[in-house]
């Protein structure tokens, strides 16, 4: 019995293996979108936080990015026929295999900048109304004289 060579994935899986993805690594994974009967490669850049399985058949990774101050992830299968194909934009040195932290680590930093913002905001109302009042005391004075 000869074995011919039957594709049976629409993807080429040796290439996907050799893809050398960490987590840490900040990644833009190109996918196609269809509308209609056009197709058109969408862009998802953000961090690895996990590749689970590895490179087996059901293997997957998720990516993280923040927009608009909300973040958004999402779990991509290794070999999906979706995926157009993955760069690796930055690499980073991290100690963990899993970077499930970062959604905590995000929304804290989130939160501080927030208060922060409120707080000036705050403190530049405060003397606006300051001002207005020490102006609003001189003319009292002066109309007083």
């Amino acid at each position: 019995m000869q074995l011919k060579n039957i594709k049976i994935s629409p993807i080429d899986m040796e290439a996907r293996k050799k893809i050398d993805m960490r987590s840490g690594d900040t990644v833009r994974v190109w996918q196609k979108i269809k509308e209609g009967e056009k197709t058109r490669l969408q862009a998802f850049e953000g961090m690895i936080l996990a590749i689970k399985h590895g490179k087996e058949n059901g293997g997957t990774f998720t990516v993280r990015k923040v927009i608009d101050e909300v973040g958004v992830e999402r779990i991509f299968p290794l070999y999906s026929p979706v995926i157009d194909s993955v760069e690796v934009l930055k690499r980073a040195k991290v100690r963990r295999a899993k970077l499930y932290y970062i959604r905590e680590k995000a929304a804290k930093e989130l939160k501080r900048h927030l208060k922060s913002e409120l707080l000036s905001a705050r403190k530049e109302s405060n003397t606006d109304t300051k001002r207005v009042e020490k102006a609003e005391k001189a003319e009292k004075e002066e109309t007083k004289k």
